[in-house]
């Protein structure tokens, strides 16, 4: 063989053996997409959501596995739902993790994302969790405006009491969101919000409901930007409306707030010291009055609505199984009595009280889908490539029904919290099976609050009443989703007071 015939042919070995080690080595082989639904063309899976979108997805992860990649339009979406694969997006790349999407609800609800939730991780979003941490939802915070819940709680049994008395029956979430309002009201801006229950709080409440339903929803405009003009949904046209009704409320609250400033000196509200910040020298320290109102919009909306869900799906669950009824009816006796109503201090000794609470914050969260971070660089996720901008979904809803951690995950047993292992699990984000308010660093800054409320209030109702359902009424279980998992049907129940008439006394 000729010198010229070896050349080429060692030249051809070369450029093989390179282009075979080159696709040996190459990052694209380790850079693989998790597994996921193909969809159509433009819009992707967008379809495949359907009206419950974390049931879809739910559905998605026991067909493709724990973490499931989608197209959504133009842009990629990673859901996790499995306690595993949310561990190692929440903790392990947290910070990686730690923004959110900018998309119509942070642009036209939430002020342009100039408001906690919504907000870049950075200087001024941890200016607003540590003031709204130091005075209202920190630990000590929590417990220096104790008197307040106790108070509005007795002004919610009390008005409950005299429904019975006239032999009406109690719409549970109206009844809620009121006293939550007004409880916040007091901590934000020294008053109540509502002096009396009616048209105004019932306005408010339908606001609420109406802001989390459609920030929850997923807007085409939001994955095919080149046709987010045309609102096809309709959803940007409401969020613009009901912006501009929240907008007036909170002008009008500042103004009259700033109005009676004098009058608190020496003990400023949470507002008060937020407006302290308007004249930091500080760029990064000072906050605008849009900062003020979008961090009030997400104090009042998150701290009502969430909360007052779980609590409306426990006494559901606990209507349907009277038995869980008249175990916490025996506890709550044999600690408390019948002579008094229950306090936040009997909490601690009522263990199937607090299992029942966890046990609705499993079943029905009151955040099915984690509010959305977004992937600020492209990493690594248990083998899979996750590139830049992907957007992330937790299904909490999918983890709390995993038949691989939960047995019979569909049946509403507390007992599962009372022994064993999960009987230490906690639901302030460590223990992944259980995360109704997130984890990591942009886990809900209410979570310490939310468990207080949720477990005093439920408490305090199911010690004072008997509950059952109106004569020829049945349970509706149905979901409607949205930020928060509300009841389809609200729950409206008869009671019967099971304490002593100076009981209900304010």
């Amino acid at each position: 063989m000729s010198t010229s015939l070896l050349l080429a042919a060692a030249a051809i070995l070369f450029f093989i053996t390179h282009l075979f080690l080159r696709f040996l080595l190459s990052p694209r082989r380790t850079r693989k997409l998790p597994p996921g639904p193909k969809g159509w063309p433009v819009v992707g899976a967008l379809p495949m959501l359907g009206n419950m979108p974390h049931a879809a997805l739910a559905d998605l992860s026991r067909r493709y596995g724990p973490i499931v990649y989608l197209k959504l339009g133009s842009r990629g979406m990673v859901v996790a739902s499995t306690p595993h694969s949310a561990r190692a997006f929440l903790k392990t790349q947290d910070l990686n993790f730690s923004n959110r999407p900018t998309d119509a609800g942070a642009t036209h609800i939430a002020y342009n994302s100039q408001d906690m939730v919504f907000a870049d991780y950075g200087p001024r979003w941890k200016l607003l969790r540590k003031l709204s941490s130091l005075h209202m939802l920190g630990g000590k915070a929590v417990e220096d405006w104790a008197v307040v819940r106790r108070d509005e709680v007795g002004y919610m049994v009390k008005a409950i009491y005299e429904s019975s008395c006239a032999g009406e029956a109690v719409h549970v979430p109206d009844m809620l969101v009121f006293a939550m309002a007004n409880m916040l009201g007091q901590v934000i801006l020294s008053r109540r919000v509502f002096v009396t229950k009616g048209v105004e709080s019932n306005e408010f409440k339908e606001m609420v409901i109406e802001l989390m339903t459609s920030a929850g929803l997923f807007n085409v405009g939001d994955f095919i930007p080149s046709i987010a003009w045309m609102d096809l949904q309709g959803i940007v046209r409401g969020m613009k409306r009901l912006h501009k009704k929240f907008d007036a409320l909170l002008d009008k609250i500042l103004r009259e707030h700033t109005a009676t400033r004098r009058e608190r000196k020496e003990k400023p509200d949470l507002v008060d010291v937020l407006m302290d910040n308007r004249d930091n020298k500080s760029e990064q320290e000072r906050l605008t009055d849009t900062n003020i109102k979008a961090l009030l919009l997400n104090l009042f909306s998150a701290g009502t609505d969430t909360s007052s869900s779980t609590i409306e799906w426990a006494l559901t669950e606990m209507i349907k199984n009277p038995s869980i009824f008249g175990r916490a009816h025996a506890e709550m006796d044999q600690v408390i009595g019948r002579n008094r109503r229950l306090e936040e201090s009997d909490i601690p000794k009522l263990p199937y009280l607090q299992a029942i609470c966890k046990e609705t914050f499993r079943k029905h969260p009151s955040t099915p889908l984690n509010l959305p971070r977004v992937a600020i660089e492209p990493c690594e996720v248990e083998g899979y490539h996750i590139p830049k901008g992907t957007r992330l979904s937790v299904n909490i809803w999918a983890i709390g029904r995993d038949p691989n951690v939960w047995e019979n995950p569909l049946e509403f047993n507390p007992d599962r919290f009372l022994t064993g292992k999960m009987a230490k699990i906690d639901p302030r984000g460590n223990n992944f099976e259980l995360i109704p308010f997130g984890a990591g660093r942009r886990i809900c800054a209410g979570t310490r609050m939310g468990i207080v409320l949720v477990e005093y209030i439920l408490g305090s109702l199911v010690h004072a009443f008997e509950w059952k359902l109106r004569d020829g009424e049945t349970l509706n279980m149905e979901e409607t989703f949205g930020i928060a998992l509300q009841k389809a049907v609200p729950l409206a129940a008869v009671v019967t007071p099971r304490l002593p008439p100076s009981a209900y006394v304010v």
